[in-house]
């Protein structure tokens, strides 16, 4: 007996007994769809993920004031003021691998235009804050030094800000008042999105970080340094180079903790990426378990197809079958039921992830490798537990077989 007609003579089987073939092959549709579901997902949530990080800037390095433990104490950083403003001047100047650097303070308030008002956050930065940020300009022309240096009264706005105070106005060279302050709107930013951790940088108003020093805080310390490196292979080396200037400029002894503490992002996406990619395995790992079940499924139906057929086993080999043949032909069963099981379950799980994609609002991707391992598992399930009870039916002796009832 050939494959083909082999594979005609197991389908007519399977064909048969339609019921059971079809919950029995449930086992592996779900195993299946849940695989490919739970893996795309995972990789959806992992992708958005680095979309949000990475919009915070290429070669971006962020320089917080205080450390994780200083003095023995765990205050973290940020919890003390130790960045001035001729920091950042000496990082610029002094730092080969730094190509722009930004000063910013941070502040939440109010801001009103006309009868309408909205809380948002205000940053006070440098005039290369869109280039460190890598964040074009949707209207107008960002501040620039002059304005930086003479702490003016303008800002650029994010399309949440523009959207909730003026509406359908252009606000290009209006005033907003910010904790009653007067403020010109020189620039609108193009929308950004959600940053990794989960600030909405839309919903933010830019200006001089010397007019929110002097004007907004009362401050003359830094609550951030921005820099950007001239390349991804310059992040490390001016890292270093800022940790040895500031160690050296804030007369940090060896062995004594930095007052600072310095975030690499290409590092921060590097942990990111690998803790969501390993909960994508493990999801993975957590939904193959349903696809065993399938298979041992799959193992107790042929086990039970083979004793309910013996007699039908028994007249094969009479009119002359071989032992390969019989074998053949409860193999080819078991992979038929798993295969199609599979194919199912492929699309079933392709539908239910970009479904859930739609819902929570993550870019899904059926990418064609997780698909093909599916496939080639559930094939590979047939196989593995259709073997034995195959091999049983193959070894059944003709005369007792014919005897069976």
């Amino acid at each position: 007996m050939n494959i083909p007609e082999a594979f005609k003579v197991s389908t007519r089987a399977l064909y048969k007994n339609k019921m059971r073939s079809v919950l029995t092959g449930l086992g592996v549709i779900i195993g299946i769809a849940a695989v490919v579901a739970l893996v795309s997902i995972g990789q959806g949530v992992s992708k958005k993920i680095e979309n949000q990080i990475s919009s915070l800037g290429s070669n971006l390095l962020i320089v917080f004031p205080g450390s994780t433990s200083m003095g023995g104490v765990h205050g973290g950083f940020g919890s003390v003021n130790t960045l001035m403003p001729s920091d950042a001047t000496a990082i610029a100047s002094q730092v080969p691998d730094a190509l722009y650097v930004s000063p910013a303070v941070r502040w939440v308030g109010q801001t009103i235009f006309q009868n309408q008002n909205w809380a948002t956050t205000i940053m006070g930065v440098g005039p290369s804050f869109p280039e460190i940020r890598d964040w074009p300009i949707a209207e107008g022309n960002f501040f620039d030094k002059e304005d930086v240096d003479g702490a003016a009264n303008v800002c650029a706005i994010g399309q949440v800000v523009k959207d909730q105070l003026f509406g359908g106005i252009d606000p290009i060279g209006k005033i907003i008042k910010i904790s009653n302050i007067p403020f010109r709107v020189v620039a609108v930013m193009a929308a950004k999105g959600t940053a990794g951790f989960g600030q909405d940088q839309d919903d933010m108003i830019l200006a001089p970080y010397t007019t929110i020093q002097k004007k907004l805080l009362g401050i003359d310390y830094l609550n951030l340094i921005f820099v950007k490196a001239i390349s991804s292979s310059a992040v490390t080396g001016a890292q270093q180079e800022i940790e040895s200037l500031l160690r050296q400029r804030h007369n940090i002894k060896s062995k004594v903790d930095d007052d600072f503490t310095i975030r690499n992002v290409t590092d921060m996406l590097s942990a990111v990426m690998n803790i969501t990619n390993m909960l994508t395995i493990f999801l993975g790992s957590i939904a193959s378990i349903s696809l065993l079940v399938g298979g041992i499924g799959i193992m107790n139906i042929m086990l039970v197809s083979v004793t309910e057929r013996t007699r039908e086993i028994g007249i094969r080999m009479a009119v002359g079958a071989k032992r390969r043949d019989i074998l053949l032909q409860f193999l080819l069963e078991a992979v038929t039921l798993s295969t199609i099981g599979g194919i199912i379950g492929i699309i079933l799980g392709s539908v239910l992830s970009l479904t859930a994609g739609t819902f929570i609002k993550i870019p899904i991707t059926i990418n064609v490798f997780p698909v093909a391992i599916a496939f080639f598992f559930s094939f590979a399930v047939g196989v593995f537990f259709g073997l034995y009870p195959a091999t049983k039916a193959s070894k059944l002796n003709p005369i007792e077989a014919l005897r069976y009832e």
